[in-house]
């Protein structure tokens, strides 16, 4: 019998699978056993096939039982085909023992033999240099992709003939590892900040959500430019640290959605959902408990336009991960957990018709109507959004005048946001968080630095205005990050009054 290592992705995480195939005289039957799905029933007539079409030889009339154990967890996808094929050929061929058992294999073959590539690739490398095996042998074109984690011998191989020259030694091993430049010059072209004209206090308000990772919720009728904010937003967003580009890319592997020539996320994504998506899709899971939008979004922002389109029992579902920063979907078979740590853009009209409280046009809403098209923004979700921000409409003679006054680029403002992150990065040193809307209400007690007075000031504001606990903690968080702008060590009455004025549309 012979005994090969592979893995079962669930999630970002992994647990290994040992392959056990044994090859006795029979009846001919070809069996695989250990709670695989179709894609793994079918492999057998795929190894089949890419073993005869590779010039080995098929043991015909053979009984060969493969069993994927433990026999408990769920095992999904081709990536079995590879191994089931080496531990079939190891009853002809003797492998080299030293590297059969210090490898882990993952692949799909074509019924001519060659490779093709597979999704889950990155969060199988981490789990393989994890736990300390030497070597991964995998398709050639996902060995781009796999290069990034240091610590193992990445073989990216093209056909089953080349795996079994390696394993037997007739071919030199050779580390398929390239290096990947962790440094990334952006070619998307973002709406520049200084072609937004007017809009001075929600353009300040997403300057602070990008800097400390906040959840922001915009308000105004319709054509006052809510979009074009949130979507100006992406241009300045810090960088990523090499912790978060993988981290990110791990999500993006999973779903298959990392490119060949570029297979690490470089930006913070950007991901803007219709409110006509699916809740599978925007939460998550699916046959395959897949990661969706929330996850996607991670590290980045999720912008949800016309929030209040969104059916009710969709929004209500992103109560968990807003608090949290990840999601966990169930199924009868196996759990799947993954990070969902997004900002949260959402872009609201006041009523249905848009024009509630608008200067220039009146609204045609009754106040029953008015009532039940925001009775879907729940008082749980609303505790969870940082800030809340009024976009009026600006007339034409108001746009012209502002024109002349040229506002701070894209580039500017990154540059401003960039510093605050680097005093944030200074302060989070040593721990899990990234981002001050990361912290916990420990860490914004310790470590914050929020003067005596600010913090008197925040606790009254929030006994009068009746905000929750949760607010409380919120409203500190926001007015750490606008301290950080500043560039001001301590949090002042200044910045704690900042930070209650984004929740005067509350």
């Amino acid at each position: 019998m012979k005994k090969l290592s592979s893995v079962s992705i669930c999630g970002l995480d992994g647990y290994e699978i040992s392959v056990e195939v044994d090859v006795t005289k029979g009846m001919g039957q070809f069996t695989i056993v250990g709670l695989g799905d179709t894609a793994i029933q079918e492999s057998r007539e795929r190894v089949r096939s890419a073993i005869k079409n590779s010039g080995f030889k098929f043991p015909s009339g053979a009984r060969i039982t493969v069993n994927l154990a433990p026999a408990d967890i769920r095992k999904k996808g081709p990536l079995y085909d590879l191994p089931i094929a080496l531990g079939i050929l190891g009853k002809e061929y003797n492998f080299i023992d030293e590297v059969v058992d210090n490898a882990l294999f993952i692949g799909e073959l074509a019924l001519d033999g060659s490779i093709r590539g597979v999704n889950g690739v990155l969060p199988a490398t981490i789990f393989a240099q994890k736990h300390k095996k030497k070597y991964i042998f995998l398709p050639f074109d996902n060995a781009k992709e796999a290069a990034i984690i240091p610590g193992i011998e990445i073989i990216g191989v093209k056909n089953l003939v080349e795996v079994v020259d390696f394993l037997t030694g007739r071919k030199e091993m050779s580390d398929k590892k390239e290096i990947i430049s962790t440094s990334h010059i952006s070619e998307k072209n973002y709406i520049d900040f200084s072609t937004i004209f007017g809009q001075e206090h929600a353009k300040r308000a997403m300057i602070v959500a990008a800097a400390g990772g906040h959840n922001i919720m915009l308000q105004g009728p319709p054509g006052s430019g809510k979009t074009m904010l949130a979507k100006a937003m992406a241009g300045i967003l810090p960088n990523l640290e090499l912790e978060e580009k993988i981290e990110i890319s791990q999500i993006y592997s999973v779903a298959g959605m990392l490119s060949k020539e570029e297979p690490i996320i470089h930006e913070r994504p950007f991901r803007s959902i219709h409110h006509t998506a699916s809740e599978a899709s925007i939460i998550g899971g699916g046959r395959e408990s897949r990661p969706g939008e929330i996850s996607l979004a991670h590290k980045g922002i999720l912008f949800l336009d016309e929030f209040l389109e969104f059916p009710k029992n969709l929004i209500e579902t992103l109560r968990q991960p807003l608090e949290d920063g990840y999601i966990t979907i169930n199924r009868v078979h196996q759990s799947a957990t993954y990070p969902a740590r997004f900002s949260l853009v959402g872009a609201l009209n006041p009523c249905p018709c848009g024009f509630l409280g608008d200067k220039e046009k009146t609204c045609i809403c009754s106040q029953h109507t008015i009532e039940r098209y925001r009775a879907k923004l729940s008082g749980p979700i609303m505790d969870r959004i940082d800030m809340f921000v009024n976009v009026p409409r600006i007339s034409i003679s108001e746009l012209k005048n502002s024109q002349s006054r040229k506002g701070k680029t894209s580039q500017e403002i990154r540059e401003i946001i960039t510093k605050a992150k680097n005093l944030q990065k200074k302060r989070f040193a040593g721990t899990k968080f990234f981002s001050n809307a990361d912290m916990d209400n420990t860490a914004i007690d310790t470590i914050a630095n929020i003067s005596e007075e600010a913090r008197h000031i925040a606790i009254t504001s929030t006994e009068k205005l009746q905000l929750s606990t949760r607010v409380y903690y919120r409203i500190l968080r926001l007015s750490r990050t606008i301290a950080d702008i500043d560039g001001s060590t301590n949090v002042e009455v200044r910045h704690i009054l900042e930070a209650l004025s984004y929740r005067g549309n509350n």
